[in-house]
């Protein structure tokens, strides 16, 4: 009988910080693989790509990394719904997402200091403050297991990331248990 492994996705609305801790992640947790949905992981194919496809291919790079016995965590905004639409969602033995999240003043600012800074209008803003308050909002609903939150409002991101694998550590051991 083949053991399952949990998936870990570390999501969040856009300016919490989610690619800022990947870095750090693959600094802490060498055995696992870090993965993103950014374009970082297609190169220039990644244009072609719609988000559904990303998730589906993010999914089977994770789950012949678990057929190794290694773990995966994916950072990037993705819902459990997109995630079941996924060809190998049932290869995992439970999704564990964490929402990372900072204070509205904060993900603005950050925002409209990125090199993209000319697609954050109030409008795009405003998008992201309602992304984030549904986050919240729905952790302990629509997320199962509920969704643990981080707070990136003032923590440094290796700190940020020491949550996180702290939280992933955790659910590592207990499929062990």
């Amino acid at each position: 009988m083949e053991h399952k492994l949990p998936l870990f996705i570390v999501t969040g609305a856009s300016g919490v910080g989610k690619t800022t801790v990947m870095h750090e992640l693959r600094a802490l947790l060498p055995d696992f693989d870090v993965l993103s949905t950014d374009d970082d992981n297609f190169g220039t194919t990644a244009a072609k790509l719609e988000y559904q496809d990303r998730f589906n291919l993010l999914f089977h790079f994770a789950s012949a990394v678990a057929k190794s016995g290694r773990g995966t965590i994916i950072c990037g905004t993705l819902m459990p719904w997109d995630a079941k639409k996924c060809d190998t969602y049932n290869s995992f033995s439970e999704l564990c997402f964490i929402n990372l999240h900072c204070d509205d003043m904060t993900r603005s600012t950050r925002l409209r200091n990125r090199a993209d800074k000319a697609m954050w209008t109030d409008e795009m803003l405003k998008s992201h403050e309602e992304f984030a308050r549904w986050l919240l909002n729905n952790a302990e609903t629509e997320y199962n297991p509920p969704m643990p939150t981080i707070d990136t409002t003032s923590t440094a991101p290796f700190e940020v990331a020491e949550q996180i694998k702290a939280f992933v550590v955790q659910k590592w051991k207990e499929r062990n248990a």
